[in-house]
């Protein structure tokens, strides 16, 4: 191929993969991490929980719907990069109002094509995910105009920072306040609920679900207080997904502490979840690949159901798997746990919750724009968390 169009994809475990440039030409560094979804590409690439990561997708042809203007999970692509095998020639739906490649392009996003993503799979799911960067175009060459070695790149790969100990939500967070008012029906005229979201990476689709559900919605930076929060008196808390090692959020653990105190009903997504569980004084990890992708099995243990769910996670909380626990945090202060759902996969923990207090959270996406859409019923368990809860304070510990 002309050297024009060439891209390398380099490990910083020193393996390398050639292929056909694709999106914008330059260089990239980031996580490397796999997506094993078919469809949904847009709203992947429009999380913020892929902040600072290069995004395989194991489907082998992508683009094919095209862009469009309702799909969108915030307003610009967050991928650090994108890595696909066969990308369309063309879109073909009535929704596309642009092309794949040409919306990398715009926002500046390099990707590549024409590689073996079945091979780079199975890389990383034994060895684990790890940096990476594409190279293409002027970052094959060095500031003489001289081709760079392998080498050069590898090393370029391994100077880039860890996503372990990253703290990313206010490099993703919104910088103002916002509202989302609910959907109601004709002669109704107050909302159901009003909720209060921190915003670590939200996505579009979730504030959306609490609308189509009557619920008024405060999206609020990660840099609010617990005099924000209280300010406008909300019937419950909700902390989103989002990007970064859940160990660094200290200050957004110690926000929801302060909500826990007051017994304000809380309910957790994703990154939201993993900051239940460190607030609770349970450990997180991280995953050796992690959960990317809208074909995850989890078990919802209260009803024995299994769910077809949507995730896209680095990280998971350390709690044990059976039977009650009584939460780690200042001698049990905030009584007892369970693991409420359970990843059929690999037993990761997908959900918590609180018995003792108005608390729970998932590890995945009920509000699944891309679908599925089997854990929808978690936001009726939130309002009717809501709509049954009287608030209270915990007595402060004595010093």
């Amino acid at each position: 191929m002309p050297a024009a169009d060439r891209a390398v994809l380099v490990l910083e475990d020193g393996r390398t993969f050639t292929g056909q440039a694709y999106g914008a030409r330059g260089g990239t560094v980031g996580e490397i991490v796999f997506n094993t979804g078919m469809t949904g590409y847009q709203e992947t690439l429009t999380d913020p929980s892929y902040h600072r990561q290069i995004v395989v997708m194991t489907a082998p042809h992508v683009g094919n719907t095209g862009m469009n203007e309702q799909d969108p999970e915030s307003l610009r692509i967050w991928v650090a990069g994108y890595v696909v095998r066969d990308p369309a020639i063309r879109p073909s739906s009535w929704r596309s109002t642009g092309t794949l490649e040409d919306a990398l392009v715009a926002g500046g996003v390099v990707s590549m094509s024409d590689i073996d993503t079945r091979a780079l799979t199975r890389h990383l799911r034994e060895r684990g995910v790890m940096r990476a960067g594409i190279f293409s175009g002027p970052a094959l060459l060095d500031d003489s105009g001289r081709q760079r070695t392998d080498a050069d790149l590898v090393e370029v790969v391994r100077s880039a920072p860890s996503m372990a100990g990253a703290s990313l939500a206010a490099e993703v967070s919104a910088s103002e306040p916002y509202t989302v008012e609910p959907v109601l029906p004709d002669g109704v005229t107050r909302p159901v609920a009003t909720v209060v979201a921190l915003d670590l990476g939200i996505k579009t689709m979730t504030p959306v679900r609490l609308a189509e559900r009557g619920v008024r919605t405060h999206v609020l930076p990660v840099t609010a207080t617990i005099d924000d929060v209280l300010a406008l008196s909300p019937d419950g808390v909700f902390f989103s997904n989002g990007p970064g090692d859940p160990a660094s959020a200290t200050v957004e653990v110690e926000l929801l502490r302060a909500v826990l105190d007051r017994r304000i009903p809380f309910f957790g997504i994703c990154f939201g979840n993993q900051l239940l569980g460190r607030a609770l004084g349970f450990g997180t990890y991280k995953l050796t690949y992690g959960h990317r992708g809208v074909n995850q099995p989890v078990l919802d243990r209260r009803t024995g159901k299994v769910e077809i769910t949507a995730h896209n996670h680095g990280f998971a909380v350390d709690a044990p798997l059976t039977g009650e626990t009584t939460a780690p945090h200042d001698g049990g202060r905030y009584g007892r746990v369970v693991v409420s759902h359970v990843d059929l996969n690999d037993d990761v923990v997908e959900g918590l919750e609180c018995l003792d207090l108005p608390a729970f959270s998932v590890q995945y996406h009920p509000e699944a724009a891309a679908g599925p859409h089997d854990a929808a019923y978690l936001f009726d368990r939130f309002v009717a968390l809501m709509t049954t809860t009287e608030t209270e304070s915990i007595d402060a510990p004595t010093p």
